[in-house]
This record gives C-alpha cells, sequence and structure tokens, in this order.
C-alpha cells in the first residue's frame, strides 16, 4: 500500500448548501445558434461570505452543477487565457 497525501477539500461546506435557485446564468452567445448546448456560469454568494463559481451545460440545467472557489476560477480563467486549454495543432 502507498502513502497519499492528505485530501483538503475546501468546499465541504458548500457542497449541497449552495442556493442556485436565483441564480443568474451568464452564457456565451458568441458565433453559437439557440439550440446548441452552451457553457452557463454563475456567480453565486453563500452564506460564508464567498461568491463561488457555479458551472452548468445548458441543455441539462436541472444537470450536474461544477463550483469553484474564487481561487480556482481565477486559476481556470488564467489558464485560459495562457493557451493552456487550447487544442493542439
Amino acid at each position: 500500500m502507498t502513502d497519499s497525501a492528505p485530501i483538503y477539500d475546501d468546499k465541504a461546506h458548500v457542497r449541497g448548501n449552495l442556493d442556485l435557485g436565483a441564480a443568474e446564468w451568464i452564457r456565451s452567445d458568441e458565433g453559437a445558434e439557440d439550440e446548441e448546448e452552451h457553457v452557463e456560469i454563475a456567480f453565486v454568494e453563500h452564506t460564508d461570505g464567498v461568491t463561488y463559481t457555479a458551472m452548468r451545460n445548458s441543455a441539462h440545467p436541472d444537470g450536474p452543477v461544477l463550483v469553484f472557489t474564487p481561487a480556482e476560477w481565477e486559476a481556470f480563467i488564467l489558464g485560459v487565457k495562457d493557451g493552456e486549454f487550447d487544442e493542439p495543432w
């Protein structure tokens, strides 16, 4: 058996407790038809005073939602800007 690093879950208190009922979902409409699937995001304040970023698939609005802390969202945005997720040519 190998030792593994401890897992730190910085969203355990948020999981299942983030109120998405009043979330204002934002999507990019650039170059897409209304019928197509979109990635949607919403900035949702939690009772802990932190604003989390929620992400979902517009074709499945009642489906899974990814939740990012402010630090995770910032790292994601910086990676996008840096081309980290660009397809290789």
